[in-house]
């Protein structure tokens, strides 16, 4: 479904952008909300009427980018908003903000596709890039200030801003350096002491154990001959004289 942005919206486009979108979430979320309209060809045919008046007041050439910037660079944009006690803003700073406060107070057209920040969600100093021409862009200094409150001064909160990077960075390499590629970082239980068995009748013998009576040998090893029990003749009976006298006279 094509809608026409009417205002900027993070990951679908700036503000009359005519973009293409899932019927649901238009429907669902961007129109009841009035971030959009439908897209009616009299719609787009008018912005885009706009954006060539517009382009007329942009920087045409190399040289004209050039002036340009020198006065860009000289300014100070503000911004008064509602935030929180931690400095979050309730809503934000946007590209098409920074171009239309240009506009409006200084009558300075640029682009806000080639502002090259995303929106501003927190209070304090900025340097917003905005390209005027090929090869030209300049920094625009911008303060988003809390409404009814105070900024630290600028250096003392960009030092601690530098700080609190600086500090992430280092817990961040060290959580790091303690985790190696592939490591596995789960506790290792002690191992028990392995008792052990003897082998029973008819199991086979454990490496390093002998063979007890009744067991198979292991493979590769060619089971000893049984020694076989020496046997004593059998003695003759003995016979009584008498009987043996007896059968002599017979």
């Amino acid at each position: 479904m094509e809608i026409i942005l009417l205002k900027d919206v993070d990951n679908v486009g700036l503000r009359g952008d005519v973009v293409d979108v899932a019927r649901g979430y238009a429907r669902n979320f961007l129109l009841p909300r009035r971030l959009a309209e439908p897209a009616t060809p009299a719609k787009v045919a008018e912005l885009q009427k706009r954006d060539a008046q517009r382009a007329r007041h942009e920087a045409k050439s190399f040289e004209e980018a050039k002036q340009l910037a020198e006065t860009l660079g000289k300014l100070q944009l503000r911004f008064d908003v509602k935030s929180g006690p931690t400095g979050s803003l309730f809503g934000s700073v946007t590209p098409t903000d920074i171009a239309d406060e240009l506009w409006e107070r200084h009558k300075i057209r640029v682009d806000r596709r080639k502002i090259g920040t995303d929106s501003i969600k927190r209070v304090g100093y900025y340097d917003v890039p905005i390209e005027l021409f090929a090869d030209v862009t300049v920094e625009v200094k911008t303060i988003v200030w809390p409404e009814g409150g105070e900024l630290p001064p600028e250096e003392e909160m960009r030092a601690q801003e530098a700080a609190e990077a600086a500090a992430a960075e280092e817990a961040a390499a060290a959580e790091a350096a303690l985790l190696e590629p592939g490591e596995d970082t789960r506790p290792v239980p002690a191992a028990e002491p392995e008792l052990a068995e003897e082998p029973q009748p008819g199991q086979e013998a454990q490496p390093g154990q002998e063979a007890q009576p009744g067991q198979e040998a292991q493979p590769g090893e060619e089971p000893e001959p049984e020694e076989e029990a020496e046997t004593a003749p059998a003695e003759e009976p003995e016979l009584d004289p008498a009987a043996q006298a007896d059968d002599e006279h017979e």
